[in-house]
């Protein structure tokens, strides 16, 4: 996929045709929102119906124009993601838009030929899952299950891999974009030697990726069983949640009553208190696993712009990227304290 053929066809011209000549190969936006959801996204994302296109033509000007070398999708449907995480503020979503390609050629060993069936193992293991039903709120529930990852079988960038891969099918969906999603996070059983692999660079990637590399918007993070261990994993994570992404963490420990006042049990696996039957991983496994064609581009071969490097392009967080680095350094014995 061609970033400067994308913005070439774009980009208006004295005496040039159409749009519907100069595009006859990119999809028309269809709006498949609900009048309920229509009204949320414009109390919560300042998105207006009847702005909605010149919106999306606005960013994708602007990608022409600063970033013609991105080599972006430039669809509708794939531009209003970006407009929606950012609540329809240009600059801010065209910045996630730069992040979004900047993470994925910066760390080759997650981005390299992702498909959903590169990382079958990962699936089949239960490690990550989405529940069958949605919240009250209507947003999807991400388990994430660290106990069943067998850190002689692969590294931990495969589990990285395949939340990444179900974000992207996730976010396909317009509900989710709107709604956002919660995030379910099982430590039961995790282990010191197994925390170790989550250290202050894979915890700075995949931060970094969720809070200002991705256009989903995470409402919440619900930590249970967790162990001691965890007050040191914290400790690594901490450093770079934003104070609005750090305030949506819970931990419930053991306590399931707990869970139940931010996930309701009629959701919720019998493994966690639920009445929707035992936790089922075949059903979003299939469903990730048959999406293969979703997945073709690999944007981890694409160029970056010329002018821009990917320190550049990724927005940091509000300390020095060293500093974090200093003060990361004595976290190791941090986890062996708390363990």
């Amino acid at each position: 996929m061609s970033g400067e053929s994308d913005c070439t066809r774009t980009s208006p011209s004295a005496g040039s045709p159409s749009d519907s000549e100069l595009l006859p190969d990119r999809p028309k936006y269809v709006c498949t929102l609900s009048p309920d959801l229509v009204t949320k996204a414009r109390e919560e994302l300042q998105e207006k119906p009847e702005w909605r296109l010149r919106d999306v033509q606005a960013l994708r000007d602007m990608v022409c124009k600063d970033y013609p070398s991105l080599g972006t999708c430039l669809d509708d449907a794939f531009l209003l993601r970006f407009l929606r995480a950012r609540k329809f503020d240009y600059d801010r979503a065209l910045q996630l838009l730069v992040n979004y390609h900047t993470c994925r050629r910066t760390w080759p060993e997650v981005f390299s030929n992702l498909k959903p069936s590169a990382i079958k193992p990962v699936l089949e293991s239960g490690f990550v899952t989405v529940l069958p039903h949605r919240d009250p709120q209507g947003r999807h529930v991400v388990c994430i299950r660290p106990d069943r990852w067998t850190p002689s079988n692969y590294p931990i960038t495969e589990n990285i891999r395949a939340i990444y891969l179900t974000l992207e099918k996730l976010i396909q969906s317009e509900e989710t974009q709107v709604n956002g999603i919660v995030i379910l996070a099982d430590y039961k059983g995790v282990s010191l030697s197994k925390a170790s692999h989550f250290g202050p660079f894979v915890a700075k990637k995949v931060i970094g990726i969720l809070q200002d590399g991705f256009p989903i918007r995470i409402k919440a993070v619900n930590i249970i069983n967790e162990p001691r261990i965890f007050k040191g994993i914290f400790a690594i994570i901490k450093p770079f949640l934003k104070e609005k992404i750090a305030n949506r963490f819970f931990l419930h420990g053991c306590d399931l009553n707990s869970l139940h006042q931010n996930i309701p049990p009629v959701i919720l696996p019998e493994e966690y208190g639920g009445t929707a039957g035992k936790l089922d991983i075949s059903a979003w496994n299939e469903l990730l696993l048959a999406s293969e064609e979703d997945f073709l581009h690999d944007f981890s071969e694409l160029v970056l712009p010329c002018d821009s490097s990917p320190h550049d392009l990724l927005v940091s967080g509000d300390a020095d990227e060293q500093q974090c680095d200093d003060a990361l350094r004595g976290m190791k014995p941090q986890l062996y304290y708390c363990y």
